[in-house]
């Protein structure tokens, strides 16, 4: 059985930017510590949410840093660090453990994608030179490729890769891959309106972006359900789901920043090619923060 990374809610944090479009470190240390004192079991830095694909390498390497060097012994930090291109994902890799993270999260090849035998192939590479833990990112809406229950369990025989994000939304699917992992591979949610469908099937967490607005209530929703209260995690699952829904009303994490500043987070805009919400679409999502008293 390997070591499980966390168990819980980890977030998947925004990058703040400043007025000019600058890393905002300032804002990210806050949002770091509020994350923290309402009961977050990890940080997930420059991620999808955290707009990773348009930070400049640079800038990449420099938040994943300034996150190890400021959470260390409170909870673990697990880095974006995946890319189409294999021996890239290696050297953010090896930067990002470098800068002394817990984990690596990678996400499959996109654009170019590849076979199941080249998922494989790309992160034995990968794991095999690194020497940090691994949890793969499944989420074929945004890559166009999706790793199938087989190739999960040709992934767990690897030491090195010990989790897996999924986000592919199809429930029969992970209750094979759980089925044929079991404890070598832990998988977290990767969206949040299935946090206790999951959970229901042995998952360990989600990996989250309802977290940046209510962590403490999505780590209630997973701790929830490992304290036997399936009730209570439903009712959270469902209390939510409504803003769940409403984050993803755009491209993440368009939906979650505009909801932060709504909510007194001055986040910034995310970068281009992203852009603002549409009036209607922001309507709504203001409607859904009332109803919840999150403005």
């Amino acid at each position: 059985m390997k070591k499980v990374l966390f168990t819980g809610a980890g977030v998947a944090i925004v990058t703040p930017f400043g007025e000019y479009g600058e890393v905002n470190y300032d804002l990210l240390e806050i949002l770091i510590d509020y994350q923290i004192k309402n009961g977050t079991d990890a940080i997930i830095i420059c991620g999808t949410t955290g707009e990773g694909s348009t930070l400049t390498h640079e800038e990449h390497t420099e938040t994943i840093k300034f996150a190890a060097d400021y959470v260390p012994g409170r909870v673990p930090v697990i880095a974006g660090t995946g890319s189409n291109d294999t021996s890239y994902a290696v050297k953010l890799s090896n930067e990002a453990e470098a800068a002394g993270v817990d984990g690596l999260l990678i996400v499959t090849p996109y654009y170019n994608k590849t076979s199941q035998e080249g998922l494989i192939a790309h992160y034995n590479f990968i794991a095999d030179r690194v020497s940090t833990p691994i949890i793969t990112y499944n989420v074929p809406s945004r890559t166009g490729l999706n790793i199938k229950p087989e190739t999960y369990f040709e992934l767990s025989k690897n030491p090195k890769i010990v989790g897996a994000k999924e986000a592919n939304g199809d429930i029969s699917a992970l209750a094979k891959s759980i089925s044929l992992c079991g404890d070598e591979l832990a998988f977290y949610s990767g969206n949040d309106d299935q946090i206790t469908a999951f959970m229901s099937l042995g998952a360990k967490g989600v990996i989250s972006v309802l977290s940046n607005l209510v962590p403490r209530e999505t780590h209630d929703m997973v701790v929830k359900y490992l304290e036997g209260d399936t009730l209570g995690s439903a009712y959270l699952q469902l209390h939510f789901l409504d803003l769940c829904n409403d984050l993803f009303i755009d491209v993440n994490p368009i939906p979650c920043k505009e909801a932060m500043v709504m909510m007194g987070w001055p986040v910034g805009e995310c970068r281009m090619p992203l852009v603002g919400l549409s009036e209607s679409n922001r309507a709504k999502l203001q409607a859904t923060l009332k109803r919840h008293k999150l403005i």
